[in-house]
């Protein structure tokens, strides 16, 4: 993982950096540094964070894992092997500051750049995406939005976005999400040439990809609808994992927290929208899956009715929308509380259900045995483990997968 620096390094990192682009006329325009804030330098742009939030220049750690649920600053564009853990959910304010594509700009009133260009907000995801000049700006967020907002402020970039549209891909066929067979998930969806290795040397067919949510910790900057349309060709058959709101702050994977249910059936039917909306951006039809990442949580009457209104919710709401509706959780979380409540909801069509018991098999005894009965189980049983094939090593999930 990327090491730490302290205030004084990074005030000498972002002035070094500063220096090197020639921004001193820039840096100078800057809100002032003080003990609790410092300048990071980009191409152009000086942005003030915290002197607290960690700094880490992707050109120097190539391998650095972009994730979104820890204060940071991630300048250059991300590795096409990004170290990052299998099992990592949350989200806070975050930065990622990578050369545009373009030479774009962006205008702002009272900006110290009169520039042109493009903003977008995601508020269910919570995410601004800018391009501004030579640099494109990914700001992530949690509780606190108005912090991100000032950070793009110090910067010259204005935050008064349009809602993101995210333009529908060439839709694949529909058996996109259909498997039977070993399959695996990780945090950053893998390089074309580690899916090409692990293709040919590994038995596994097919491969969670976190596709969104507020929740999704990790950068994607490999996950495009070009990417999906040739794993698909190369035989390769998907789980799309939308990491919404979870059940509690700390539960499962949300060591750095995780934005919560609050108003079930609302946040549930919003990203049942955001997710059907990026789902077709990545070429994914009406008529595959799109699994809701409900991580584990301690069983009671109140959560378990504000995971219930939530996830009926997102099923109705994506039944609507032409899909189908998949869930994932602990078998002693989640599988429980949804068995219990069978006749009460609208059930997820399937299941993807947790329980590290390296058993390669979709039985589990917290499911009954017909509930789910027509191919239309995962599941995860080793979790938090490290595989190498053909010379590539990645961190992974493994999932047994019986899916039409």
């Amino acid at each position: 993982m990327p090491r730490r620096s302290g205030p004084r390094a990074l005030m000498a990192f972002a002035a070094a950096t500063a220096l090197a682009a020639g921004l001193s006329g820039a840096a100078q325009s800057a809100p002032r540094v003080t003990d609790e804030t410092v300048r990071v330098g980009y191409r152009g742009h000086v942005f003030t964070v915290p002197a607290s939030w960690q700094v880490v220049d992707l050109e120097r750690n190539p391998d650095a894992c972009v994730r979104f649920d820890r204060h940071a600053v991630y300048l250059g564009t991300p590795g096409a092997r990004q170290n990052c853990p299998a099992r990592v959910r949350g989200r806070t304010e975050a930065l990622l500051i990578q050369p545009a594509a373009a030479e774009s700009s962006v205008t702002a009133a009272g900006s110290p750049h009169a520039v042109t260009g493009s903003v977008t907000e995601n508020p269910t995801a919570g995410t601004y995406r800018i391009t501004a000049g030579s640099v494109s700006v990914t700001a992530a967020y949690g509780d606190d939005r108005r912090r991100i907002q000032d950070v793009l402020r110090s910067a010259g970039l204005p935050v008064a976005a349009q809602t993101a549209e995210t333009p529908a891909a060439a839709p694949l066929p529909a058996d996109a999400t259909s498997f039977r067979g070993e399959g695996f998930d990780a945090c950053t969806a893998p390089s074309r040439s580690t899916m090409d290795a692990w293709g040919e040397a590994s038995d596994y067919g097919a491969i969670g990809i976190y596709i969104g949510g507020i929740n999704r910790a990790c950068a994607q900057p490999n996950l495009t609808a070009q990417w999906v349309r040739t794993q698909y060709a190369n035989g390769w058959r998907f789980i799309p994992l939308y990491v919404g709101r979870q059940p509690s702050t700390d539960g499962g994977s949300c060591q750095g927290g995780c934005a919560v249910i609050t108003d079930p059936v609302p946040q549930g039917h919003a990203a049942a929208d955001d997710a059907a909306r990026q789902a077709a951006a990545l070429g994914l039809a009406k008529g595959t899956v799109i699994y809701d990442d409900l991580e584990h949580y301690a069983l009671g009457d109140i959560v378990t009715d504000q995971v219930l209104a939530y996830l009926s919710a997102w099923t109705e709401r994506l039944h609507k929308l032409g899909y189908r509706s998949g869930a994932y959780g602990g078998a002693s979380s989640l599988m429980s509380d949804l068995v219990d409540a069978r006749d009460d909801i609208t059930l997820p069509d399937v299941i993807h259900f947790a329980r590290w018991n390296y058993e390669s098999t979709t039985w589990d005894p917290m499911v009954p045995a017909d509930m789910w009965d027509k191919h239309q189980r995962i599941h995860q049983y080793i979790g938090d483990t490290t595989e190498t094939h053909g010379g590539v090593k990645i961190a992974i999930d493994r999932d047994r997968l019986n899916v039409d």
